[in-house]
């Protein structure tokens, strides 16, 4: 498949983040760093924090783009999220830990994108 095997992780990124707005989230942090962390996105929808990780690849052959999200990366951003939560008074909501992929479908530039929202992907302890 040659399709956008150049599309880089921060339009994936950019993708997620219009999906997410399409269902009713806001946006409040893109690229959240801290305490050598990193999460993607953090949005809110109702009473619900969303931490959401990104996984953008060019095709499935190697698997599917969320199974990309290992056990250390899961910590790093369930480290990130207490520390995010703690410091911007959010500590009273709901938080949820997603993760979104976004993979390209067709050939050429005869193509859509495929996105995959998993909700409750994983638990922060």
């Amino acid at each position: 498949m040659d399709t956008l095997r150049s599309l880089s992780g921060t339009e994936g990124e950019k993708v997620a983040a219009r999906y997410l707005e399409k269902k009713g989230y806001k946006i409040l942090e893109k690229n959240y760093r801290v305490a050598g962390s990193e999460v993607d996105i953090i949005a809110q929808k109702d009473e619900t924090l969303c931490f959401v990780e990104v996984k953008t690849r060019g095709s499935d052959d190697y698997g599917l783009p969320e199974e990309f999200v290992d056990e250390r990366k899961r910590r790093k951003i369930i480290r990130a999220a207490k520390i995010y939560s703690s410091q911007k008074m959010y500590e009273e909501f709901y938080v949820r830990f997603d993760i979104i992929s976004v993979l390209p479908e067709g050939e050429g530039l005869d193509f859509d994108i495929k996105i995959n929202h998993i909700q409750h992907a994983f638990e922060g302890q």
